[in-house]
Formats: structure tokens, C-alpha cells, sequence
């Protein structure tokens, strides 16, 4: 049975605020020198990852500037590449992806 869309988009933009928060007043030397910061926005983009997959792909397709299949993909990278993720990806998507897909998310959270 697929998920409530609406439970999922609140779940994901929960996720994006506890990211920006974890990250305010925080630089990319924090979070590559503090392990647990690192790894909790990590999970926290598996999350997001995970999420992506359950909205319907007719809502998605009414956002095309966002990259779906790599937002639905960075998961798996995160889980089975974590060992060649760099710390200057996971600051790069937290700090200028996540604004992004937040807007579309609140887009489609007002359309519901």
C-alpha cells in the first residue's frame, strides 16, 4: 500500500530543517572534522533518499529541475560507496541542494 503523500512530504521537510539546523553557524571544517555531525546528515540525506521514492511520479514530473533520480539514487550511494563519499559532497548537497528541493517540496506540500 503506497504511503500518504502528505506524511511523506512532511516527514522530508522535517529531515531538511533538522539538517539546516545541525548545520547553522557550522562550517564545511565542522563537518568534516566532527564524525558524528558527518554521519547524521548523512543518514539524514539517506532519509530524504529513501522518502523521494514514495512520491508518485506524476507530483515529481511537475518539478523537472529537480535531478528525482539522483535524489532517489544518493541513498544507495551513501549506504554501499560510503567509504568514497567525500566530505565536500555531503556539505555541497546539504548547502546547496537541500534549498532547492525544499522549495519544490513546499511547492507540492501547498498543492495537496
Amino acid at each position: 500500500m503506497p504511503r500518504d503523500v502528505t506524511i511523506v512530504l512532511d516527514e522530508m521537510l522535517e529531515t531538511i530543517e533538522r539538517i539546516e539546523t545541525s548545520l547553522a553557524d557550522r562550517t564545511f571544517d565542522h563537518l568534516a572534522s566532527e564524525w558524528l555531525l558527518r554521519m547524521g546528515i548523512e543518514r539524514a540525506i539517506e532519509i530524504l533518499s529513501e522518502a523521494s521514492r514514495h512520491l508518485p511520479d506524476d507530483l515529481v514530473a511537475t518539478e523537472p529541475d529537480i535531478p528525482w533520480k539522483r535524489v532517489r539514487g544518493v541513498g544507495n550511494v551513501l549506504r554501499h560507496e560510503y567509504h568514497r563519499i567525500a566530505a565536500e559532497v555531503i556539505w555541497d548537497l546539504a548547502i546547496s541542494d537541500l534549498p532547492t528541493l525544499k522549495a519544490a517540496l513546499i511547492r507540492f506540500r501547498a498543492r495537496i
